[in-house]
């Protein structure tokens, strides 16, 4: 009997992009510097335990800082007031649009190109690359023009009041013209995570929030030779950050640095991929839609009690991101490998591989989540904002942690569910969740009875734990095994 510990090699002569690759390391430390590092393994064929950390470790570290720069970005802008504040909360309430396109594209890329690298079928995972690419360049330009045209319209139609208007238009008009540079990330790393490559998506996602850091405080107050820009400083800096990321990836996939490589034969429009990816990505980018849609809802509804409401929930939701991203590291983890054993012909390896990172998940999200009801007052204290905008991110920061423990699962069994090429199962749950159950519950806790901002907090988290039990029940019943990309 073989030991399910010992190190894969490959074959003699193999490709290293269709063969196992290196070896498993030994150690679980061992293990963890590998996937920092960036190595190359068949993830089919690896001990499932080490396949798990060498892909997890780099993605949970990607969204780490992703979720830093969320906080640290609005910390920077809380020192501007709760206009700004709110500039920036209903501005990203808009962009969700913009993410849901980005990751209903991400989802379809992702599921063909783990797909189709389980089939060690490389050429066809480039093939896809490009022409999810092509797909996202055209979109952000179409955005682009007309968002940024309608930037002060769109605030108005979000119920901005008109001194947040005029302050923050300018961050509204930079962030929407800038579009693609966050769509075209979140896509390219996709890819480089449905083929395995998680620590090159980690190192170009900390490229880009390494400079937007940076950036930030300087653009933001003017510091040194750098123009004060105030709030629309910000989206200044986060552009630049993520259009060098940009610039960075398609070096690297035109010069295959990891198991992805796409050749200017790849770039002519290929109608098979681009409906096989459409066709999924419609699916994955409604899905999305479907959630990010409730937030919009929910901040309209907020909005209705005040600049201080949104300016409280923004800080309170970018701490909650702060713990979600990392979270969606495991989640992202488990697609990969559910798409990549599927491919191989291993549906009992690609489940087992989601229960395991479900309770990983559950362990990190779970802990943090106590953290953040225990330390509520202190962390939402590390903002500048006044008492009013305070004390409903003290509010909104503790009730939505209460269900940190379902989110977990909720994630990975989602994520699980894309990563298999069948997107429409979350997509319906998340429409009973969201739309049919959280929006109609948020209104009439908020208003009939007479909860407030708190309401909606409430529905929140209820919506997001109800998800979580759904998507287990009909995770177990196991159709997604059979889904054909």
């Amino acid at each position: 009997m073989t030991d399910p510990s010992a190190p894969d090699t490959p074959p003699e002569g193999a490709d290293p992009r269709t063969g196992p690759g290196e070896a498993v390391p030994a150690t679980f430390w061992a293990t963890v510097v590998a996937a920092i590092r960036g190595t190359r393994i068949d993830l089919t064929e690896a001990p499932l335990n080490r396949a798990i950390v060498l892909l997890a470790v780099p993605m949970v570290l990607e969204m780490v800082l992703e979720s830093v720069f969320a906080v640290v970005d609005i910390f920077w802008v809380s020192r501007l007031g709760a206009e700004a504040v709110a500039a920036v909360g209903l501005t990203e309430a808009m962009l969700t649009l913009i993410y849901t396109v980005a990751m209903g594209l991400s989802i379809g890329v992702m599921a063909v190109v783990s797909r189709r690298i389980g089939e060690k079928d490389p050429e066809a995972a480039g093939r896809a690359a490009a022409q999810a690419v092509i797909l996202g360049a055209v979109l952000a330009g179409v955005v682009g023009i007309a968002g940024a045209s309608q930037a002060g319209n769109l605030l108005r139609l979000m119920g901005g009041e008109p001194d947040m208007i005029a302050e923050g238009v300018g961050y509204t008009t930079v962030m929407l013209a800038g579009n693609g540079t966050v769509l075209l990330l979140f896509l390219i790393n996709a890819a480089f995570r449905g083929a395995g490559d998680a620590a090159i998506a980690m190192r170009l996602l900390w490229l880009a929030n390494g400079i937007n850091l940076i950036l930030d405080p300087l653009l933001i107050f003017g510091v040194g030779p750098f123009p004060e820009l105030g709030v629309t400083g910000a989206a200044v800096a986060t552009n630049t950050g993520r259009g060098i990321a940009v610039l960075a990836q398609l070096w690297m996939l035109g010069r295959g640095v990891g198991m992805l490589k796409v050749d200017w034969a790849h770039t002519r429009i290929d109608l098979a991929v681009m409906w096989r990816l459409v066709r999924l990505s419609l699916a994955g980018t409604f899905q999305t839609f479907v959630g990010t849609a409730s937030w919009i809802a929910l901040v309209r509804l907020l909005s209705v009690f005040g600049s201080e409401s949104v300016a409280g929930y923004t800080v309170g939701i970018r701490i909650v991101l702060f713990a979600l991203l990392p979270a969606w590291g495991l989640s992202n983890a488990a697609a990969t490998l559910v798409g990549q054993s599927l491919g191989a012909g291993k549906p009992d390896r690609a489940e087992v591989a989601v229960w395991k990172a479900g309770f990983l998940n559950f362990l990190f999200l779970g802990s943090i989540g106590l953290v953040f009801v225990i330390f509520t007052e202190p962390i939402i204290g590390l903002f500048a904002l006044d008492p009013v905008s305070a004390a409903y991110g003290v509010d909104s920061l503790r009730i939505v942690s209460l269900g940190f423990f379902f989110y977990a699962y909720g994630m990975v069994l989602t994520q699980s569910f894309n990563g298999a090429g069948d997107p429409w199962t979350p997509t319906w749950i998340n429409v009973g969740c969201f739309w049919a159950f959280e929006i109609p519950l948020a209104w009439f806790l908020a208003h009939p009875m007479g909860l407030g901002p708190r309401g909606i907090w409430i529905a929140i988290t209820v919506a997001f734990s109800s998800l979580a039990v759904i998507s287990g029940f009909i995770f177990r019943m196991g159709r997604w095994k059979t889904k054909e990309v």
